[in-house]
């Protein structure tokens, strides 16, 4: 009976962000376990921030598998993190306050830095490269160097090779900043996701020496901040939607805008300016097709009877998913459907 390496990964007790943890246990199985026949597993809570020396027992339970095709018989457990008795969530546990929506689709637009010796990867050892503008989805050695692209690309690789649906990568506006999205149905399944693709990233980055900065704003001045833009919808808003629904859902939004930026990712006041294709932080707006609005809608969805996905551009590149989605969902069930 072959032997599996299951690295069971989960959150932490830090804020305002917590940080990815990981250990590995060795079980026997036939063939690749299902999720059904993975095991609760314990942890030392009081060296995450999450539980006191004296009383010191977590429980990670497993939520989703992957298969990790960088070692033999691999694979990633993603878990949440519970209290003893392995029922109840542990408070740090963003993931258990998500409305359980089979019909909530989601789409995040993860970006990020490549760093090396702190400062962001192509960038010159003084001073600063030649301003954004070529950078963008851009193409060439002068553009994007040569280990970005390799390291992007190895990311698409096992990303797919572990089945996440990983829907596309780019060169981002500043030099050394990159994005993938990742999409799934259901309200937690994509949030899963870009926890573990983050996961990959972070993991393969340690063998060619480079970290992952996910700050919102790490290059103060004329360069673009990272976000995570948050595209969803509901089986209602894809298949009945209308105009006035619509306007009720963006009046919810709008009411609930310190909630938001609440759990969009710390330092958003930093981003959120109103420059580089962002709406000020104190401020609400939607516009069809408008980058710099709070929400944008796309033509597709007016087109359409009002009707399909919206983008909300405010979360951060920082921010957690799970509370995200959490909130975005919160919002949406303040908004009664016919």
């Amino acid at each position: 009976m072959p032997k599996f390496k299951l690295e069971y990964i989960w959150l932490d007790g830090y804020t305002p962000v917590p940080n990815l943890r990981g250990k590995t246990q060795i079980k026997e199985f036939d063939s690749f376990p299902t999720l059904e026949q993975l095991p609760n597993w314990g942890f030392d809570g009081s060296s995450t921030q999450q539980a006191e020396g004296r009383s010191s027992d977590c429980v990670l339970k497993p939520v989703a598998i992957y298969p990790d095709s960088t070692r033999t018989n691999g694979a990633i457990v993603m878990c949440e993190v519970m209290m003893p008795d392995g029922v109840t969530p542990h408070p740090s546990n963003a993931r258990a306050t998500i409305l359980d929506d089979p019909g909530a689709w989601f789409g995040f637009e993860q970006e990020y830095f490549l760093y090396e010796n702190g400062r962001p990867l192509g960038f010159p050892k003084d001073g600063y490269p030649a301003p954004q503008g070529p950078y963008y989805t851009g193409v060439g050695y002068s553009n994007v160097g040569d280990v970005a692209r390799q390291i992007v690309e190895e990311h698409l690789d096992l990303c797919l090779d572990a089945g996440i649906n990983h829907e596309g990568i780019n060169a981002e506006v500043a030099k050394g900043q990159w994005e993938f999205q990742i999409f799934g149905k259901g309200s937690k399944k994509c949030a899963d996701e870009v926890w573990v693709a983050r996961y990959i990233l972070l993991r393969l980055c340690e063998s060619y020496g480079l970290d992952v900065e996910f700050h919102c704003k790490p290059i103060k001045g004329d360069w673009n901040g990272s976000g995570m833009h948050c595209n969803f919808s509901t089986t209602y808003l894809r298949e009945t939607g209308g105009k006035e629904y619509f306007e009720a859902l963006m009046a919810a939004f709008e009411k609930n805008v310190n909630e938001h930026i609440a759990v969009y990712g710390p330092d958003n006041h930093l981003r959120l300016t109103g420059l580089h294709e962002t709406q000020a932080i104190d401020k609400f707006s939607y516009g069809v097709a408008d980058r710099g609005a709070s929400i944008r809608v796309p033509h597709s969805f007016v087109n359409n009877g009002y009707k399909g996905y919206l983008e909300d551009r405010r979360p951060n590149s920082q921010g957690d998913p799970y509370q995200i989605a959490s909130r975005v969902l919160k919002t949406i069930a303040e908004v009664p459907t016919p």
